[in-house]
């Protein structure tokens, strides 16, 4: 524990809907006692409307995520990283790929410009770990955690949205980043499988490396 509190680090959990970002940001901040901060979906008061009608809602919902998220992190950040450390379960860059995906060309316009203006007051972190399976696994395992606001998403978006993801982190180079392929693995179900990971993460330190656990196609 003393080791980790002495090189503290900012380490970001990202991926689509139902990759399990929450559960390992949890998990990670407890293991290497850092403190956790997760972005409140549930308080978005445009989020199932989005799901209901997207094209209506779609702009909406984005901006309220951004600013959220951006009100979050600049007041967690005041001071500097805390000396303990960060675990967070989203990349405050990633709102731009939902944009992409949800938003037409003139609203995607508006919100680029709005949250370029943002993103250079967001200290970026030290670690990103990306977690990726694919579409059928992901609709698998939101139907199984069966949010009611989700149920409406379809496989077809899933797909939209993990090609973005992919798209996203193959030219990603802001930071240091762990791609993690979970398709054929649960960490949330499975210690070992969480255990693996956790260490993977931990050693993790510059460039990129992708982790395909044992037994993943």
């Amino acid at each position: 524990m003393a080791a980790d509190r002495a090189a503290a680090r900012y380490i970001a959990v990202e991926g689509p809907i139902g990759i399990g970002k929450t559960a390992l940001a949890r998990h990670l901040a407890t293991e290497i006692g850092s403190q956790l901060l997760l972005e409140r979906v549930e308080d978005n008061p445009f989020l199932r409307r989005f799901y209901e009608d997207a094209g209506r809602h779609a702009l909406q919902t984005q901006l309220f995520f951004t600013l959220d998220r951006y009100r979050q992190q600049r007041e967690l950040f005041e001071q500097g990283l805390p000396a303990d450390g960060v675990v967070a379960d989203y990349l405050f860059a990633k709102d731009g790929i939902f944009a992409g995906v949800t938003l037409d060309a003139d609203e995607f316009d508006l919100y680029r410009q709005i949250f370029g203006l943002l993103d250079e007051q967001i200290p970026k972190p030290d670690l990103v770990v990306y977690l990726e399976a694919r579409p059928d696994v992901l609709l698998r395992r939101i139907r199984k955690r069966d949010r009611d606001f989700e149920r409406n998403i379809s496989l077809e978006y899933l797909e939209r949205l993990t090609e973005a993801f992919r798209s996203f982190f193959y030219d990603y180079t802001d930071t240091p980043l762990l791609v993690v392929q979970c398709s054929e693995i649960d960490f949330i179900e499975h210690s070992g499988d969480l255990a693996d990971l956790i260490h993977e993460i931990r050693g993790m330190r510059q460039g990129v490396q992708h982790y395909i656990p044992l037994g993943s196609r």
